[in-house]
């Protein structure tokens, strides 16, 4: 192992003994080698497959099959979840011919970013993470299934898919994704028709039809946004099967996939011999190998709060410090738009993950002595899935060579040797800066700022001419507690257009951006946020500001005795309360945490937990 992936692991358990332990001791005391079910009263047991078949009603009664929960964010809405209209029925007969039953157990919200991007609803975009772990957790409360099956891809779903399934953690899962669309239209020439648009090159009419070729069928976005990198962080911390993430929904080889999965959710529960628990299987180890895959991908941001919010449910403390650390180490191996002009498709074609996986393993920045849901060790997942003449996956050795160097590079020659994000740190607080969408000539910036409090607001301030010069846009009251903290996504193009103007720009904002954000230096999801004081809201029109991701610096070049004695600006937040189901989550914002603390209505939860008080785990009590 690398030294360093191997001093933040270790620093990892160390943070987190405490917590760890209390939590592994409340999954062992839920688990149980008999089925579920036998746990409830009779009357309980009957409501549980009264509506069942014959045959599935005999075998839950009198019979020691496994229950196999299918939680669903099926709608047909979001191109990457509709093809999940069909998955339970596979799922039922596979699971009949592994000699037992499944049921869907429950649905959850599942919106989709690329609709609300923009739009009102998108404050409510990250608490639906939140959302969908209780839902799911209301899905498996019932306690009468085995192991569980996961159908979910896109931002928020997926890590709240794994809070909840870390809160039964006494149980096996597998996560079956539906895999991408067929390549569309150019997200690269996409990119540049937005930013004509807002320069008024082009028409309405152009633009949808661009749109429409490029979203044009089921599956995921081919983007390497926060979907995608999803489904790359799922495999790479063992949640999916082997080369599973990126193959295209509605194949012959897809629904093999999915058939091998449930298998294997059967053969995980406790009643077989390979018993492997979902909140054991994910240890610290594991989410490290997540960060390593986020860092040498570049992927999106988002996951810098999602993956300590997520650790934090399996009683692992995870800190912006341990992606920076890693960060030093682990190289950029890919290029996916927005950080390079392929899509995941391509990606997939030039070796995908088995041969980013075999790459990271073989330098010793990727631990394989895991658990996964295929088996022990992370080696098989260099293996390449294909369909075999019974209709069935098989793997088979990858040759271990990438197709295109263009999309993806071995360690030996990487894209740059620093992973793809940073942490910014300073007097203005801790930011993410995504890098490796970056050119090298603009990871350092220096200029005066112009303050808003929406990005309307810089809508406006493009549209009517007053950006059009050097200038680092700050964007504030956009954090979770403010407004729950949306993607800023209308801040891209017009922010884009100035860049290629030939004007320096750059962004300081406590809100999020896309994870299809690039090009320009953005210093994102800033800590502590205005709403709660933070050293934002000192910020006047006119102040130097100074963005380094070279040196992690994010500093306000103001004297220290003045800066000290500034107050703290302070925002009319009551337009953002109500409104497209805001008024619903005004609990929400008062209770969430900081982003480096996963931003969660959880943390107050977990940090009892760390104080070691008792923790309720799947029904287990202390």
């Amino acid at each position: 192992m690398n030294s360093r992936v191997e001093e933040v692991t270790q620093r990892i358990v160390q943070r987190s003994v405490g917590t760890r332990r209390r939590y592994l001791e409340a999954i062992a005391a839920a688990a149980s080698v008999t089925p579920s079910r036998r746990v409830l009263g009779c009357a309980n047991q009957v409501h549980g497959f009264a509506a069942c078949g014959a045959e599935d009603k005999a075998m839950l009664r009198a019979g020691d099959a496994g229950n196999l929960a299918i939680v669903t964010a099926y709608n047909d809405m979001l191109s990457a979840h509709q093809p999940y209209e069909r998955f339970p029925e596979l799922i039922r007969t596979t699971a009949r011919e592994a000699g037992g039953v499944a049921q869907v157990a429950g649905g959850v919200p599942a919106m989709c970013d690329g609709i609300t991007q923009g739009a009102t609803g998108m404050e409510l975009s990250l608490f639906s993470r939140d959302v969908i772990a209780m839902s799911a957790a209301v899905a498996l409360s019932h306690q009468t299934f085995d192991a569980v099956v996961m159908l979910g891809i896109c931002d928020k779903i997926v890590p709240g898919l794994v809070i909840a399934a870390l809160s039964f953690g006494h149980l096996p899962v597998v996560f079956l994704p539906s895999g991408p669309m067929t390549s569309g239209f150019s997200n690269d020439e996409r990119k540049y028709m937005r930013r004509d648009f807002e320069k008024g090159l082009v028409t309405v009419e152009e633009l949808i039809e661009a749109e429409s070729k490029s979203y044009h069928g089921p599956g995921t976005c081919t983007f390497y946004g926060t979907a995608n990198t999803n489904q790359m962080m799922m495999e790479m911390m063992g949640l999916h099967l082997p080369g599973s993430s990126f193959v295209n929904a509605n194949t012959p080889l897809r629904d093999a996939l999915t058939r091998a999965g449930v298998r294997r959710a059967m053969a995980m529960s406790a009643l077989g011999k390979e018993y492997m628990p979902v909140g054991q299987l994910l240890d610290e180890r594991v989410f490290v190998n997540g960060i390593v895959g986020l860092l040498a991908t570049g992927g999106s941001t988002n996951h810098t709060i999602h993956l300590v919010a997520m650790a934090a449910a399996a009683g692992i403390r995870l800190e912006w410090s341990d992606f920076e650390d890693l960060a030093n180490v682990v190289p950029l191996l890919v290029r996916v738009y927005p950080n390079g002009k392929a899509d995941v498709n391509q990606f997939h074609a030039s070796g995908g993950m088995g041969f980013l996986i075999g790459e990271l393993l073989d330098a010793g920045l990727a631990h394989e002595n895991v658990q996964t849901v295929a088996g022990p060790g992370l080696q098989r997942y260099t293996d390449v899935a294909f369909l075999t003449d019974a209709k069935e996956v098989g793997w088979r050795i990858g040759d271990g060579v990438s197709k295109d160097e263009q999309i993806l590079r071995p360690v030996s020659a990487p894209f740059d040797v620093r992973g793809g994000l940073c942490v910014l740190e300073g007097n203005l607080g801790k930011a993410i800066v995504k890098t490796s969408a970056i050119a090298p000539d603009l990871h350092v910036i220096e200029g005066e700022v112009t303050i808003f409090h929406s990005q309307e607001c810089v809508q406006k301030a493009f549209k009517a001419g007053e950006l059009n010069r050097d200038v680092i846009v700050v964007v504030r009251f956009q954090g979770p507690r403010a407004n729950g903290m949306p993607e800023l996504h209308k801040l891209l193009p017009p922010l884009q257009a100035v860049q290629s103007a030939g004007f320096k720009v750059a962004l300081v904002t406590d809100g999020r951006l896309s994870g299809a954000s690039g090009e320009v230096l953005s210093a994102i999801h800033l800590t502590p946020e205005a709403a709660e004081g933070g050293p934002i809201a000192k910020l006047r029109d006119g102040d130097r500001v100074r963005i380094d991701s070279n040196t992690g610096e994010l500093t306000a070049l103001v004297e220290a005795e003045e800066w000290e004695a500034r107050e703290a600006m302070r925002a009319d937040l009551s337009a953002m309360q109500y409104g497209v189901g805001r008024e619903l989550f005004s609990v929400f914002r008062r209770t969430v945490s900081r982003a480096d603390e996963g931003g969660t209505i959880f943390a107050e939860l977990l940090r009892s937990s760390a104080d070691g008080d008792s923790l309720d785990r799947g029904g287990a009590t202390r």
